[in-house]
């Protein structure tokens, strides 16, 4: 991987991770009509970090009263009953899910998960799934609702991202819209339940970055640290956007998009499972 291609990913990563159309299915289409080849689940882990730490300092006040009143509900029984104690026992709770999917399927996400006629398949699906929730559910429940229940809910949701095409936000702001929740709620759970999991899922691959096949450390730190600006950018856009606007634009942009790989793939202009034909 070379350094423009890593600035190109990186910026692709950090427009993509926040709006439910999907990163990792954004990184493997431009790889693929670059005629770069496929990215690599690690290299999408990894880059994932940048955009989880926007994430960490766009949220930072609540993040940090999160972590302290979470800390001392381990000892002081006075603070188990805290808002912010009882919303870090959900997040640990919601990612649990994609812990377990992510090690039993491992190497299905590495390989099978990333054709690209699934990545098609997912942007549609997914993105009518969005429309449906986003326009027919209720929008009368803030974060203060949350349960055990729920967080499942979400954490699951959460847990389909694996697969390329779903979005992690996406399914996860779904399945918040489908529980009740007001938009701008069901983002800002989704964000702060993916810190986990992506900080998790990135220094899980860690170890994968500079080996054979795999991208060299320099331009994935390069891709990194574009991620992470370009990210927190559009995390702050996005969070204005939904207090008065719905999702359909990103709906009918998964639906738009899904169609048009399928037919690259179907016409033999893109291999599904490389890049370019001939």
């Amino acid at each position: 991987m070379g350094w423009f291609e890593a600035i190109v990913l990186g910026v692709v990563q950090g427009l993509t991770e926040f709006l439910p159309i999907s990163s990792s299915a954004h990184l493997r289409v431009t790889a693929a009509l670059a005629g770069w080849g496929d990215p690599g689940a690690a290299f999408t882990a990894v880059t994932q970090i940048g955009t989880e730490l926007a994430v960490v300092l766009f949220f930072a006040q609540k993040i940090g009263r999160i972590l302290v009143a979470w800390f001392f509900s381990l000892y002081k029984k006075d603070w188990r009953g805290h808002p912010d104690a009882r919303m870090g026992w959900l997040i640990i709770l919601g990612s649990l899910p994609i812990v377990l999917l992510g090690l039993l399927f491992q190497d299905m996400i590495d390989s099978a998960f990333r054709d690209l006629r699934i990545t098609a398949t997912m942007l549609i699906v997914f993105g009518l799934l969005l429309w449906y929730a986003d326009r027919y559910g209720k929008q009368d429940r803030d974060l203060d609702h949350l349960n055990v229940r729920h967080g499942l809910g979400y954490g699951f949701a959460q847990a389909l991202a694996l697969i390329p095409g779903v979005s992690r936000s996406g399914g996860t702001i779904t399945a918040g819209r489908l529980l009740g929740y007001k938009r701008t709620e069901a983002a800002e759970y989704a964000f702060l339940l993916a810190v986990p999991a992506v900080f998790g899922s990135g220094i899980y691959k860690l170890t994968d970055i500079g080996g054979e096949g795999s991208p060299a450390w320099g331009p994935t730190i390069v891709a990194t640290v574009v991620a992470f600006g370009v990210g927190y950018a559009v995390i702050a856009w996005l969070m204005n956007y939904i207090k008065k606007k719905s999702f359909l634009p990103f709906v009918i942009y998964r639906i738009a998009l899904g169609v048009l790989l399928f037919v690259l793939v179907f016409t033999g202009v893109l291999d599904p499972d490389e890049g370019p034909v001939g």
